[in-house]
């Protein structure tokens, strides 16, 4: 029981003056004055820090506005993000960084509303001095006003469980932010700026912040991690529209959409594959291209018809599984043959044998008891559990893992011969596909769909084996290959020649995806824009194939290493100290260093896709080549321009609420046909999930205008052929196995629900679709 004490609080009213200066950085210091109130609160909090009344802040703000506004007696600081801009912030910096290791287990709190006319995401960032930082985010319905926190310290952040993020661990009627990203071991004795920030919106939008403050954490139970899935894999605690009950509600609802599905049918004005049916009509390849049409870059389907690629991605079993908190003594189960071509996140169902059963035992009771149900081995369900070898990040390294989202498949269809469920799920996938108005699946759409001749698809497949790796020194999902080891060729030609197996010609394949999201760099700095090359370079010439080549084109160009010297400014002893390795990662980078080191990254790039390229050109001649998906923190100029040299599409996975046209302004430069080919927005509000994503919305219905705007600014930029959403289904609610995700990433739920919101919206924008993309083309 919490005794509910009134208690002296230290809260920090702004006392600033207004800051104005649009779209520039302008710093401002001002005092901020430690006032105490008497407040009503529901556990004993300590609130320490800013006692001091000379407290001193400095105000940094980027793409933003801020100043003081007053209601009756109380003060707060508005805020207000500029459309324009791609990144928006205001920081808090005390002259003397902040010390809250005294304060015991605390969180961060403010009272923040929302005084736009849409929701706002806000990211809320913590630093200290030596460049470690902790992110949270919110989503702040349009009007609304609460008090928001994140826990910075205390037992919850040392606990992992195997969750992008846990549930409220004590009650309240607060909002938890969302960890996002950063270090949740953060030191306090040291906090040197709190930031709020946004990113590429629409509109601009503000907020008002309030008594900022340090808490105290109320005492927490680890029950708050037990009994979170029921027997559906959806949430126990809580309920929401599309929650089921039962089976035979859920077989009731599969029932009723078939009919629905059956009667409306495809959407209308559409052709075989998807394009354009009563628009312009170009040349018929017979299989899938692209063509600049009248300044506008397309898609063009084997008919000849204008094509957008508006598509859902990750159609597929393999990443619907949750880990049990079980194992097997039975080392069999973790065999891995050297010759695979499939990563252990992209693989299906991999059943565990009776034998190797007889050997499980709990390795983390904690995973183990957040499950209401898990069916015995003997139970008809058990079929949907499987072993996972390997982990990307969390808590458990390998082990069992039970899929819900095929269990509640077979739950809703039945069974009539083995597996059947799954050719049902097929079926009605693309059923709803059409109906819905996409014109086809995105990446990582399940092989078995390749050959039902129904709905357009890209192919995929990932280049892994026992290669030369180099890293970027942020290397997110895996070292980067060595393109110029020989054994890397080897397998790229192994996966490209699984693929052309998969695909077999067929002229429902638009393109080819090969690998995901590599970390080639990026453009905030230029230590971090050639961080592969001058990690490379400390290597020993005879351990890296990446390294020889960089240094023949080193030596091709400077006559001695005293020439190599005076361009870099570096104090290198020789060719043969530059063999063995020498670490200038920190070293300033003037023009001449700068130009080298950009004819060494986009080498590295050209050799990476041109090998690609070769080898899919081989076997898949007919299939467009689609690039790998670049990330927004990993491209970099050099990746991109190697890109475009040898993709038919580019391919970028873009996490923001909005394609702002300040972040393509590049693809006109680069004047090739691009693809966004991962994004999504997410809510928990109504779906008893405990992480939105990573763009957030309000609810259902805020993420579906979300979505809205979104597709229109993608449909809107004459460069774009496409954009796809990630994913299809929703996120297991404890956790994909490979990461610990459990995001409401979904069109659908993990009982395989639609959401109503999210198909309306995607039925309004696919039915305006080509006449908004090409309405006002002509073909000559």
């Amino acid at each position: 029981m919490v005794n509910k004490l009134k208690i002296s609080v230290v809260c920090m009213s702004l006392a600033l003056a207004a800051c104005s200066d649009p779209g520039h950085k302008t710093e401002n210091t001002n005092m901020l004055t430690p006032a105490k109130q008497s407040v009503t609160i529901d556990s004993v909090l300590t609130l320490e820090n800013f006692e001091q009344p000379d407290a001193m802040l400095q105000i940094v703000q980027e793409g933003a506005q801020s100043k003081l506004v007053s209601s009756g007696e109380n003060t707060s600081l508005k805020i207000t993000f500029e459309q324009s801009a791609l990144e928006s912030y205001v920081s808090l910096k005390p002259q003397t960084p902040w010390d809250w290791s005294t304060l015991g287990d605390i969180n961060l709190a403010a009272d923040i509303k929302n005084t736009s006319d849409t929701s706002i995401q806000i990211y809320v960032q913590i630093f200290n001095p030596y460049g470690a930082f902790h992110e949270r985010s919110i989503s702040i319905p349009a009007g609304y006003q609460g008090t928001y926190y994140g826990v910075l310290t205390g037992e919850q952040m040392t606990i992992d469980s195997g969750l992008r993020e846990d549930p409220k661990s004590w009650e309240t009627d607060d909002h938890k932010m969302f960890w996002m990203r950063g270090y949740k071991g953060m030191q306090m004795n040291a906090i040197s700026e709190i930031r709020f920030k946004t990113l590429a919106r629409k509109y601009e939008k503000s907020i008002e912040i309030d008594n900022l403050r340090i808490r105290q954490n109320p005492e927490f139970n680890l029950a708050y991690l037990r009994d979170l899935a029921d027997k559906f894999g959806q949430s126990h605690k809580f309920d929401y529209p599309t929650k089921i009950k039962t089976d035979a509600q859920l077989k009731a609802v599969a029932e009723a959409e078939i009919k629905q599905l059956e009667e409306e049918g495809t959407m209308a004005d559409r052709s075989e594959f998807g394009g354009w049916a009563s628009g312009p009509k170009l040349e018929a390849t017979g299989f899938f291209r692209t063509e600049k049409v009248d300044g506008k870059w397309a898609i063009i389907d084997p008919q000849g018809h204008l094509f957008f690629s508006s598509a859902l991605a990750n159609i597929r079993i393999a990443n619907t599984t949750t880990y049990t908190g079980v194992d097997f003594k039975d080392d069999s189960v973790r065999y891995k043959d050297p010759e695979d071509v499939t990563p252990e996140d992209s693989l299906g169902i991999r059943p565990v044998s009776k034998e190797a059963q007889k050997t499980a035992f709990v390795t983390s009771e904690l995973r183990n008891k957040m499950f209401t149900w898990l069916p015995d081995y003997d139970d008809p369900l058990a079929n949907h559990y499987s072993y996972r070898r390997e982990s990307h990040k969390g808590p458990i390294e390998h082990g069992e893992t039970f899929s819900f989202y095929q269990a509640n498949l077979e739950r809703r269809y039945g069974e009539s011969y083995p597996d059947s469920y799954l050719d049902k799920w097929r079926d009605v996938t693309i059923k709803r596909f059409k109906n819905w108005g996409f014109t086809s699946t995105g990446n990582w759409a399940d092989a078995s769909f390749y050959q039902m001749n129904r709905i357009p698809y890209f192919a995929n497949g990932w280049i892994i084996g026992d290669f030369k790796t180099v890293t970027s020194g942020n290397d997110i999902w895996s070292r980067m290959p060595d393109p110029f080891d020989p054994e890397f060729k080897r397998r790229a030609r192994v996966t490209v020649e699984v693929i052309a197996e998969e695909v077999q010609n067929n002229p429902y394949c638009i393109g080819i995806f090969v690998d995901n999201e590599k970390s080639w760099g990026n453009n905030s700095s230029l230590q971090k824009r050639y961080a592969i090359v001058l990690h490379t370079l400390k290597n020993k010439l005879q351990d890296s194939p990446a390294k020889t080549h960089f240094v023949k084109m080193l030596r091709e160009k400077h006559a001695s290493i005293d020439d190599l010297n005076n361009a870099w400014g570096t104090q290198i002893a020789s060719w043969q100290a530059l063999d063995e390795g020498v670490d200038i990662v920190r070293h300033p980078i003037n023009d001449a260093m700068q130009q080298d080191l950009s004819d060494l990254s986009f080498a590295y790039a050209e050799a990476y896709f041109k090998t690609v390229h070769d080898e899919l050109e081989k076997v898949l001649p007919n299939h467009m080549y689609m690039g790998v998906r670049m990330a927004a923190w990993g491209l970099t100029h050099e990746a991109a321009q190697a890109a475009a040299k040898y993709a038919d599409i580019m391919s970028y996975n873009y996490y923001r609420e909005y394609a702002h046209e300040k972040a393509w302004a590049f693809l006109e430069k680069l004047d090739k046909p691009s693809l966004i080919g991962e994004y999504h927005i997410g809510a928990t509000s109504d779906t008893g999930l405990y992480h939105p994503g990573l763009i957030h919305a309000a609810n259902q219905q805020d993420r579906a205008r979300m979505y809205k705007d979104y597709m229109q600014s993608v449909i809107d930029n004459p460069y774009m052929v496409g954009a796809h959403w990630f994913q299809y289904l929703d996120s297991p609610i404890t956790g994909r196995a490979h990461d610990g995700e459990n995001y409401n990433t979904g069109f659908v739920t993990m009982a395989d629900v639609p959401y109503a919101e999210m198909v309306d919206a995607a039925k309004e924008i696919n039915r305006q679709l080509y006449q908004r993309k090409f309405g006002d083309v002509k073909v000559k």
